[in-house]
């Protein structure tokens, strides 16, 4: 008895070590299909991803509200949107009554580059679905909202409580 207890509590770590890692994974796996698809279009992995969260998110907001978006700090953000800039996809205005703080907005010839990065991110995500009912991803989108909850959760609580 003990000895099948045991290995059903290693079979659930190891399957619990599985799913975190894989969970871990996909994010890589996504942005390393994205990238090769759309390198032949110029654009860097940092590129891309600024495009589509400042389309995302809406045009006229700060570097900041981007920054804290796509997850990078803002002096991170900086030089992509220079570069970006350069390449005629986005012009950063000063902000009326903060001279200081940049607006970011996205120029006319961003729009058809931004329907390609969207046309190529839905075929990819109808690549992966593969296999899986509309009921298979509702399930797994509850799933992972769960987990995404839980992990907020333990943040908020070790951001006050530091020493746990």
């Amino acid at each position: 008895m003990t000895i099948r207890l045991l290995t059903l509590i290693g079979s659930s770590l190891t399957m619990a070590s599985t799913i975190g890692f894989r969970i871990a994974r996909l994010p890589h796996l996504w942005r390393s299909i994205l990238d090769r698809r759309l390198a032949p279009l110029g654009l860097t992995q940092t590129r891309w991803v600024t495009l589509y969260h400042l389309w995302r998110l809406g045009e006229g907001h700060p570097q900041c509200d981007l920054a804290r978006a796509i997850g990078v700090e803002a002096p991170s953000l900086v030089r992509t949107l220079g570069q970006l800039e350069e390449q005629g996809l986005v012009e950063r205005r000063a902000c009326d009554n903060d001279r200081r703080s940049k607006r970011i907005y996205l120029t006319p010839a961003a729009m058809p580059l931004l329907e390609q990065i969207d046309s190529v991110a839905q075929q990819a995500r109808k690549e992966m679905f593969a296999g899986l009912s509309e009921e298979n991803l509702e399930q797994l989108n509850d799933w992972l909202a769960v987990i995404e909850s839980n992990g907020l959760a333990i943040q908020a609580r070790d951001q006050d409580d530091p020493a746990s």
